[in-house]
């Protein structure tokens, strides 16, 4: 006898697992419910009692999915690697100065292009979201470089770029809440840090610019060697506590870094935006998530009422 749908869907909604492990771990549980029916429907109860009693024994769908996220969410020491390599990647760019090269430069963004193309395309692993987040990072960084614009070309600039922006981001990020909010998290992980070098060098001046990347070229592939060990860290952890707690612990020593380097021009006011910015970044997807759900069990509803 299959399992009630609605424990089904329930557990779906709260299991947050690679699709591979999380259809291995909605069968083995089916498996378990129809087993355990079978014994109650033979104890006399009918099909229907036997269903629900069968469910209320297995437990709440939300403290079932909470256990076997703990079961089963910690990723391997290969998901680990492959989930960092894209901050090892940058911080390889800047400790070994192939930023100056083109060809590096390019060989970078093609490997980010097309690992993002091919993750999306086969389930979204959670390996995939740090690479997602280097294809949004230059549509934060080309809004910071409005602020170095002439005159009142920054507001006419501004005007025309932020909605298309928000045309990007927004997709993107909703898309990955639906799966995940810490996912949401994690992928947008690179942004004040890019944004806080960004602050802290002298971008308005190409000469400047170019020589504080040569002189803090170390400390920008430090800050970036730390995001690879925040990401691999939250792979290989398996409570959702434990997670939140590595993104902002580690995210907050990077600014740290990044304040302390460049030419201090941030401050201590710019680097308390930055950590509230990691701050919106890291927990604000949790609260879109709920947003989110409301609104697709809204329009769930709506939908079976105008179906009957």
């Amino acid at each position: 006898m299959p399992a009630k749908p609605s424990y089904t869907d329930s557990l779906k909604d709260y299991l947050r697992l690679e699709p591979t492990i999380e259809s291995d771990v909605v069968r083995e549980l089916n498996t378990h419910l129809e087993d355990k029916s079978h014994e109650l429907i033979e104890s006399g109860l009918s099909e229907e009692e036997a269903s629900t009693t069968a469910a209320k024994l297995l437990g709440s769908p939300r403290v079932v999915a909470k256990q076997m996220y703990e079961v089963y969410s910690q990723g391997s020491w290969r998901q680990a690697l492959f989930a960092a390599l894209p901050h090892l990647l940058i911080a390889a760019l800047f400790a070994l100065h192939f930023w100056k090269d083109t060809i590096w430069l390019l060989g970078i963004i093609i490997a980010v292009a097309c690992a993002v193309i091919y993750g999306w395309c086969h389930g979204k692993p959670t390996w995939l979201f740090p690479w997602l987040g280097y294809c949004l990072t230059p549509v934060i960084a080309v809004g910071t470089m409005l602020i170095y614009l002439p005159g009142n070309w920054t507001w006419f600039a501004a005007i025309a770029y932020i909605p298309l922006a928000l045309l990007v981001i927004v997709p993107v990020t909703k898309q990955t809440i639906r799966k995940d909010w810490l996912f949401a998290s994690l992928m947008l992980l690179p942004i004040p840090i890019v944004l806080g070098w960004m602050l802290a060098l002298e971008l308005n001046d190409t000469l400047i610019w170019y020589k504080q990347l040569q002189e803090f070229a170390s400390q920008i592939a430090l800050s970036f060697a730390v995001l690879a060990l925040t990401v691999a860290t939250f792979i290989r952890i398996r409570q959702r506590w434990a997670k939140v707690g590595a993104l902002l612990t580690l995210e907050i020593l990077i600014l740290v870094i990044v304040t302390l380097g460049g030419n201090s021009a941030i401050g201590f006011g710019g680097w308390l935006l930055l950590v509230l910015l990691s701050l919106t970044l890291v927990l604000g997807p949790a609260l879109l998530e709920r947003k989110i759900r409301a609104s697709d069990q809204k329009s769930l509803k709506l939908h079976n009422k105008s179906a009957r």
